[in-house]
């Protein structure tokens, strides 16, 4: 089996091979193509691996190219983690967001709008191009916004394009074990769009422990989501939110966290990974303690200021250790690849399954997968509080959607204003001309 990584040279690639590494069963993947526009960072990212290898037994090989179609051709699985504009445009996202007083992270609010505009021409293309060599692949979507992005390739790629996170496995990981319970038999009814989701049940032996979880203080203060958003809120509202919704419940708080930081999130992965592949360039034969180091502090600094509002403390290790969207990567490919049947919370195409969105709409919800691709299980309804949040976005999805596609700028001002954490029409053509301005990738929008 062959799996092609598009954004080969991405700094998380690793992770992935690190999964296929411990994975020996018939029918794994025995050849990685590593494809990246970037020849530096794709021989960085090379070396990495080929040092992860060297102490496996039978590693996959690993092939770089910069072609496209030749990293599509004869492709499996098809792994998609591009970051159009690089950490340069990430940077752009939020300065231009807190310079108007909005929260610019990259998935969330005007950040996660401006990736989106500038990454959607692109995964169209990638699509129609996935769609025309290697048609009966599986694409896998990391790529961010990761729903979105999923949603704008659906129309080339059909049920084929499949969208990934690890926040909700996490999070129910993290639930389940909190009361004690193995996440691997767990049933999570969690439902939403990428990064704005909840769990609203966690059923065990056929009953539903969440109520027992939501009533033990302790056993909330043990896990991150429980101290980030507080015993009596998480009571309150009945359910465990995707950490990503503490921008929203506590908008004014982060806002007024992250503009009071010395550097955004963009700007000090960038000033942290431009040294890695610097360093890297100059010691290849350290690529891997380089990128273990880097790794390190990377994760140790996720959410910071969120935890820091919040009194979170640090990042549970046990949690870290446990793997993260690689290893929804992995058993996903195992359970078409083998036809193992799996249930994973996945981005795909609603199907009837949340009454409040079209069929065609992509959701994030429980799948059962095999073979056959991922179909969507039965979960408990939105309520209205819930409902009225994803419907908005989702339509601020769907109209970032029509203005990559069509070029419109009407669209792009729309999408932007139409967001719960944008509050203004003048704001949002306000961030439109800034992103404009400073995003090259961008230059389609201009009047």
């Amino acid at each position: 089996m062959r799996l092609t990584i598009l954004g080969g040279g991405g700094f998380r690639v690793p992770l992935v091979y690190h999964a296929l590494l411990g994975d020996h069963g018939p029918g794994r993947i025995t050849d990685v193509m590593l494809y990246d526009t970037d020849r530096t960072r794709l021989s960085a990212i090379g070396a990495v691996l080929r040092q992860q290898a060297a102490a496996a037994t039978e590693p996959p090989a690993v092939t770089e190219t910069t072609d496209l179609d030749e990293a599509l051709r004869g492709a499996d699985f098809i792994f998609s983690a591009i970051r159009v504009g690089g950490l340069d445009g990430r940077t752009v996202d939020e300065r231009v967001a807190l310079g108007l007083g909005v929260l610019g992270q990259e998935t969330v609010g005007a950040g996660g709008i401006a990736y989106g505009l500038r990454t959607i021409p692109v995964a169209r293309q990638i699509a129609q191009r996935i769609a025309a060599v290697a048609p009966d692949a599986w694409t896998i979507n990391f790529t961010n916004p990761a729903g979105m992005v999923t949603e704008a390739m659906t129309p080339f790629l059909g049920d084929r394009v499949i969208g990934i996170c690890d926040s909700p496995s996490g999070l129910g990981r993290r639930a389940a074990l909190a009361l004690g319970v193995d996440p691997s038999t767990a049933f999570y009814d969690y439902a939403g769009l990428n990064h704005l989701g909840w769990l609203r049940g966690l059923k065990s032996g056929g009953i539903d422990r969440l109520p027992d979880l939501l009533q033990s203080s302790r056993a909330l203060s043990s896990f991150e989501e429980g101290r980030l958003f507080g015993a009596d809120w998480l009571r309150s509202i009945g359910s465990i939110p995707n950490e990503y919704l503490h921008y929203y419940y506590f908008a004014r708080e982060t806002l007024n966290a992250v503009s009071a930081v010395r550097q955004t999130r963009g700007a000090f992965l960038l000033d942290q990974q431009s040294a890695f592949y610097a360093d890297t360039g100059q010691h290849p034969d350290q690529a891997l303690e380089l990128w273990q180091k880097t790794r390190a502090e990377r994760e140790s600094t996720y959410m910071v200021e969120s935890r820091e509002i919040a009194d979170a403390g640090e990042r549970d290790e046990r949690d870290m250790a446990a793997g993260g969207y690689e290893q929804v990567a992995l058993s996903l490919m195992r359970a078409i690849g083998h036809n193992e049947r799996a249930s994973l919370i996945l981005n795909v195409r609603n199907r009837g399954v949340l009454r409040h969105l079209d069929d065609d709409a992509v959701v994030e919800i429980p799948c059962t997968v095999d073979a056959n691709g991922a179909l969507p299980v039965t979960v408990s309804q939105l309520t209205d509080h819930q409902a009225g949040l994803v419907c908005s976005v989702k339509a601020v999805e769907r109209t970032t959607i029509e203005a990559a596609a069509s070029g419109s700028r009407d669209a792009a001002v729309r999408a932007f204003a139409w967001h719960p954490l944008v509050d203004s029409v003048t704001v949002a053509r306000e961030l439109l001309d800034g992103y404009v301005e400073q995003l090259p990738d961008l230059g389609y929008l201009r009047g």
